[in-house]
């Protein structure tokens, strides 16, 4: 049986209740949906038991239980007080202390009625764990380790992979500790578990996808995922050339699909997946088929990607508008240290990039900011000549581009550059391409863009997607539960910000990152990639993931009063920055009201015990490589707190939605958006330069990512564009009884209309011709920071939280 006891607690006395027990299970509910089931308890009333504030659970089942919440009816003074629970309960056994759960009323630490606070106190002590041992499911503990876990050197040296995190060479976020054994070759690297085994690796049992995610999640991922299709992938292709022949080629993936050979490897997939969801991997009247949707990139016009408005455009308003800046100074400039690289400035003349200035000088264009660069050189350089070791062949990369009157931008120049053959400090080896759209010398172009979106394909997926949001927000995950109480005002706010976050990077480390990881497979770095993102980690500011600040930074944006939201732009059709100041502003405003309600004056946020500590944690543990940088917030004012927790909610959600979800739309046409290259750029009078002569599209297809890499990176990004059927999108919240506080409710309701009207606004945007960056060449209008979304694959959508 469950054993149900209640605390009842009020600032002067505190007392259990006798102890109850489930009974009469209720069918009729109408809330109730699939998998769901709902008792009715019988508490006796004394008196003097005052007003409940916690309740405690005991399991005396076998079998662990999610209890959803328990709501007392009735209650002599006080009504009806719900404790939002949304926990699984494991049998009494596994715990050494008895689970016990709020009600949905927030206090301050030192607010907290007297009998309150032993109990606090205990359920972050389990929470925080003792820091050793192996973690098993039924576990709560939240603690920290490094990335220690993503080579697997017993498999031989090839699987070996550095440890990112706790030097200053290599330093990298924390991530949830598992406290598996370590390896035998390696002590300082941690054991894996069987891939097989992902789904179990530990994090928090009441971090794990709920049913409706797990059921989405297991579905898409056999297609997108599983071992047995990526061998499946590998042996269709080992009976057919591993090249597309042409654009309409790889058209035919979208258009006709995959003909599957009736193979042992078939037949054991079919048997092994439910027949409903193989219906969906396969499309099995007559020949077995693969089939993918198609991207949107390709739905309305099969070639427009290939124009230079569409390159420049997805720069705006692509899966990666977050890199583009304005260019200050020609020629641009590195800051690598001379003394090692030698002389990296970049060699794009004015003689290269005059004439297409629509009249302007170089001078002229700078002085108008008309001028910007995707500058894909500093952070690549130093990886250049490793990664070009193995089978991938990439340059670093300058490309400018051109505001033209229209609001489009023109790409002008692109400079590819490799390492000096004597070595790195005598500085790069650098060629300069110019549009050009006839003849061998367009393909020469439209190579020279490839290699660019190759570079910045990488740059997305390793450090402005996993770095920027998943890496970088684990430790607020962490630190949270370890020191914010569920009673909390600021647990209360960001909880649903990191709904299933641990689980989906536990999963990315298992299958995606890790040593012959698919993402090693798919982008360009291979085995560097994730050393490389570590590289960049070494530069990451926190404060400078507020939207208009990381804009600025970018001179892509300046202070106004008088525009919209404080900020003009300087691009004005800049799709992406529109609607993130909108969407940064409405949560900055709920923010505020928010911590406006619990905090009257900045004492109160410095003398906060349990804020300071989860402060301090963040800074110390969590993000333990940057402890010493000077630009943390203090944490002593309120304006510091709300600007913390804007950050983390824009994060979390606008941020992270904005360079997922629209994976698939752009980059699932791999020609669009390829992932590596394969050989380098061909020189004149050579064999290569005929074929592009004779052979442009198959020439340039055998540059860039093979068949089989681009089925597996269609096949994964398909997985992490997707909506689940159970997502809790920015201004939703999973029950209406989150909290009792009557001010926090009507700001989160004030804050959903203000997401339901920049909904109105990003579509009347999107409807007005004049705003020609919006759906471009391609007709792909830009949803992707709508903020909300039905499931599947949309291109729209602003989950809560980072989860998947």
């Amino acid at each position: 049986m469950v054993n149900v006891i209640t605390y009842a607690g009020n600032a002067l006395k505190g007392k259990l209740g006798k102890i109850a027990y489930m009974d009469n299970w209720l069918t009729n509910l109408p809330s109730l949906t699939a998998g769901e089931s709902a008792f009715k308890v019988t508490f006796d009333w004394e008196e003097d038991i005052g007003v409940p504030g916690a309740i405690i659970i005991r399991n005396e089942h076998h079998n662990q239980f999610f209890l959803k919440s328990v709501t007392l009816e009735d209650v002599p003074g006080a009504g009806t007080i719900n404790f939002l629970c949304n926990s699984w309960v494991y049998p009494a056994h596994r715990y050494t202390k008895d689970r016990i759960f709020f009600t949905n009323k927030t206090y301050l630490p030192h607010e907290t009625p007297g009998p309150l606070s032993k109990y606090r106190q205990e359920e972050l002590e389990v929470l925080r764990g003792t820091g050793e041992g192996k973690l098993e499911e039924w576990d709560r503990v939240y603690d920290y380790a490094y990335y220690n876990d993503l080579g697997a050197p017993d498999k031989g040296p090839e699987y070996v992979r550095p440890v990112l995190g706790g030097s200053a060479e290599l330093p990298y976020p924390r991530r949830g500790r598992t406290g598996r054994p370590p390896t035998s070759a390696d002590p300082n690297t941690e054991s894996r578990i069987p891939i097989l085994l992902g789904l179990d690796i530990y994090v928090p049992r009441d971090e794990k996808y709920g049913h409706l995610k797990m059921a989405d999640f297991l579905g898409y991922a056999l297609k997108s995922l599983s071992q047995d299709v990526v061998a499946l992938l590998e042996s269709i292709l080992q009976q057919t050339p591993n090249e597309f022949k042409s654009f309409q080629d790889q058209l035919d993936v979208f258009e006709k699909g995959i003909k599957i050979p009736h193979t042992v490897l078939f037949e054991k997939i079919k048997e092994n997946i439910p027949l409903d969801l193989f219906k969906a991997f396969l499309q099995t009247d007559g020949a077995p088929l693969l089939k993918y949707p198609m991207p949107s990139v390709i739905k309305e016009d099969r070639s427009a990607w290939m124009t230079d408005e569409e390159f420049g455009r997805e720069m705006l308003a692509g899966v990666n508008p977050v890199i583009i800046r304005r260019l200050e100074e020609f020629p641009p400039i590195s800051k690598l240290d001379p003394g090692t690289y030698g002389n990296q400035h970049s060699t794009i003349t004015k003689e290269h990039i005059q004439h297409n200035l629509d009249g302007l000088s170089v001078d002229e264009a700078l002085k108008r900011k008309r001028l910007f660069i995707l500058d894909h050189h500093d952070s690549l350089m130093p990886y250049v000549r490793r990664i070009n070791t193995t089978s991938s062949k990439i340059y670093a990369t300058r490309t400018i581009v051109f505001l033209k009157e229209d609001g489009t931008l023109k790409p002008v120049a692109i400079e590819l550059s490799l390492p000096h053959p004597n070595g790195d400090h005598y500085g790069a080896v650098s060629k300069v391409f110019t549009p050009a759209h006839h003849g061998v010398e367009a393909t020469v172009w439209q190579l020279a863009k490839a290699f660019v979106a190759v570079n910045d394909s990488g740059y997305h997926q390793l450090v402005s997607h996993w770095l920027l949001t998943h890496a970088v927000l684990e430790p607020f995950v962490i630190a949270s539960h370890r020191q914010l109480s569920v009673l909390h005002p600021i647990h209360r706010l960001l909880h649903p910000h990191f709904r299933y976050t641990m689980t989906i990077n536990a999963l990315g480390r298992q299958l995606l990152i890790n040593a012959d990881g698919l993402l090693e497979k798919t982008v360009f770095p291979q085995k560097y990639a994730m050393e490389l993102s570590s590289v960049v980690y070494k530069s990451w500011v926190f404060t400078d993931q507020a939207a208009p600040v990381e804009l600025m930074k970018r001179g892509m944006a300046e202070k106004d009063p008088h525009s919209p939201n404080g900020y003009k732009l300087v691009i004005e059709d800049y799709p992406y920055a529109v609607d993130a100041l909108e969407i940064w502003s409405a949560i900055e405003t709920w923010v505020k009201d928010y911590c406006a309600f619990y905090y009257k004056s900045d004492d109160m946020v410095a003398n906060d015990v349990e804020l300071q500590a989860w402060w301090k944690e963040i800074r110390e543990e969590g993000h333990g490589d940057k402890k010493d940088e000077k630009w943390w917030p203090e944490m002593k004012t309120i304006d510091e707190l709300t600007q913390t927790c804007s950050i983390v909610i824009w994060t979390a959600s606008a941020l992270h939605a904005a360079v997922n979800f629209g994976q698939y739309p752009y980059a699932g046409y791999p020609a669009n958006r390829p992932t590596i290259s394969r050989r380098f750029m061909p020189e004149p009078n050579t064999a290569e330069y005929e074929e592009l002569e004779k052979d442009p599209e198959g020439a340039y297809l055998r540059t860039v990512s093979n068949k089989f890499q681009s089925l597996l990176g269609i096949s994964l990004i398909e997985l992490l564009s997707r909506h689940s059927s159970d997502e809790v999108y920015l201004g939703q919240r999973e029950s209406p009884e989150w909290t009792a506080d009557s001010g926090p409710l009507e700001a989160f309701k004030k804050f959903g209309k203000k997401l339901e009207e920049i909904e109105d606004n990003i579509i009347e945007r999107n409807k007005n011709g004049k705003w020609r960056n919006r759906a471009g060449p391609v007709e792909v209008p830009y949803t992707l920071l709508f903020p909300t979304s039905d499931p599947g694959l949309t291109g729209r959508g602003v989950p809560n939280s980072i989860s998947i």
